[in-house]
């Protein structure tokens, strides 16, 4: 059931980013961006920015897990997961916050529920369901589940929708509608003034797509990733007291904040520089690796939930479960 392809891997960012540069980050998104024009928001820019931050608690759901993890099987895996998404993104020519949104569903599955075994097909199969219900809530086009491209593996349709659905359950319904990308526009025109160009919300758009792969995007607040992304691009080489300086125009931000901005910047600064390192925290380390089975039923009887524990997918013998959950391998 799984893929030949489970060798330790290290994806650059250009790679991750499907050989995309600046030219491909869509005209129509960066303009999206960069035409929004704060002065036409019903409230001043203070309030538009507090409003946001409001529905950004509101709307924000705490991971249960914060572990470290060896598991390097799953750092693997969501970083082929990571770049599948974004392949996928450009192949159905998916807006990038709809591959921000998906990672963001994905890394908070994964904080909540835990895979058993070394499947990195059922990665695949998680995948496709949180950029399928992304898409849901950002494009206008939907792809039938049977369009998605699953390279190698084949996801009966009803089990993509279970999977759907489980996703669902364990989001508790909230679909996280305030992503990074709403804030860019004002945190662009309080931090960059008049240097607001096509090549700022783009290299932006980049590295928030860049920092998907260093962090689960439950740590950190939108509003801090995106901040720490516009600022940059706008500068990599901001001192602390510059950073501290210009956050100041945020009025909602305090000591706390700032540290989180500061501590996104430094991972953003070493992307840049080519020395990113491994995530650190990500999934739940109480995972089992047993290799005696090959197939996966999504039932919600294949959960078991425990008080304080996180419920786990479990798989069952591939005879059955392909008879009864369609899964197969090509």
């Amino acid at each position: 059931m799984e893929n030949s392809d489970t060798s330790e891997t290290s994806y650059s960012l250009p790679s991750l980013l499907c050989q995309e540069n600046e030219a491909c980050f869509g005209e129509e998104e960066q303009d999206q961006y960069m035409n929004l024009d704060p002065c036409l928001f019903s409230q001043s820019e203070d309030e538009y920015i507090q409003s946001l931050v409001k529905r950004e608690i509101n709307s924000t759901m705490s991971s249960d897990n914060r572990s470290i993890t060896n598991q390097s099987w799953l750092k693997r895996a969501r970083l082929d997961s990571i770049k599948w998404v974004l392949n996928t993104r450009a192949f159905f020519g998916f807006q990038y916050r709809t591959a921000y949104l998906c990672v963001a569903y994905f890394d908070l599955f994964l904080s909540r529920r835990s895979i058993d075994n070394e499947k990195f097909w059922a990665m695949r199969l998680l995948s496709v369901a949180c950029l399928s219900l992304a898409a849901k809530m950002e494009e206008l086009r939907v792809p039938n589940l049977s369009e998605f491209p699953v390279e190698g593996y084949y996801f009966d349709n009803k089990v993509i929708r279970r999977m759907e659905f489980m996703v669902l359950e364990t989001l508790e319904w909230k679909m996280l509608s305030i992503t990074p990308f709403d804030f860019i526009p004002c945190f662009i025109n309080k931090f960059c003034g008049e240097s607001k160009s096509k090549e700022l919300v783009s290299r932006t758009m980049e590295l928030l797509l860049a920092i998907t792969r260093e962090i689960s995007l439950m740590d950190h607040r939108p509003s801090v990733i995106a901040a720490a992304a516009v600022l940059a691009a706008f500068d990599g080489q901001l001192t602390r007291k510059t950073m501290d300086c210009k956050m100041s125009v945020i009025s909602l931000w305090g000591p706390r904040e700032n540290e989180h901005i500061f501590s996104c910047y430094s991972l953003l600064q070493e992307i840049e520089m080519g020395k990113s390192k491994t995530p650190i925290q990500l999934i739940s380390p109480n995972l089992s690796l047993s290799d005696n089975s090959s197939s996966i039923d999504v039932d919600e009887s294949s959960f078991t939930s425990a008080v304080g524990s996180k419920r786990r997918l479990l798989y069952n013998d591939c005879d059955e479960v392909c008879q009864s959950a369609k899964i197969c391998h090509r």
